[in-house]
């Protein structure tokens, strides 16, 4: 059984960091393309960074763009978001998404699709106060 495991959520001030990480179980995703969603209350889940099964390439939305780092440790089977100069509207449950390893198939502009995904974590909430 696949499981995709996020921690690293909590709260904290506005121009704060945090590190978010997601554990993957059941499978390795050594070869697949590894994303991070976020959903605020009241909004629609969106897109936020997505990273290369080599990590040689990452996406980011332009709403994180400077501010948020995606890493991933394919030896340890996981995938990292350093969130740094947080704001109020970061404020969000923030999901870990996989795909199956059939990226080679698609266009890198799918990665912020929630469709290209195969895989979800239960998502962990990150409060931003102002």
């Amino acid at each position: 059984q696949v499981q995709l495991v996020e921690s690293g959520g909590g709260l904290v001030q506005v121009g704060g960091s945090l590190r978010l990480s997601c554990a993957v179980s059941g499978r390795t995703f050594s070869s697949s393309v590894m994303g991070w969603f976020r959903q605020a209350p009241g909004k629609e889940r969106e897109f936020v960074a997505a990273i290369s099964w080599s990590a040689g390439s990452t996406f980011y939305a332009d709403s994180v763009k400077g501010r948020f780092s995606i890493t991933r440790d394919n030896a340890k089977n996981t995938v990292h978001l350093q969130m740094n100069n947080l704001k109020p509207e970061d404020t969000a449950v923030y999901y870990c998404a996989a795909e199956r390893g059939r990226w080679s198939y698609y266009s890198s502009r799918n990665y912020p699709t929630e469709d290209f995904y195969d895989y979800w974590g239960q998502g962990t909430q990150v409060t931003v106060s102002s």
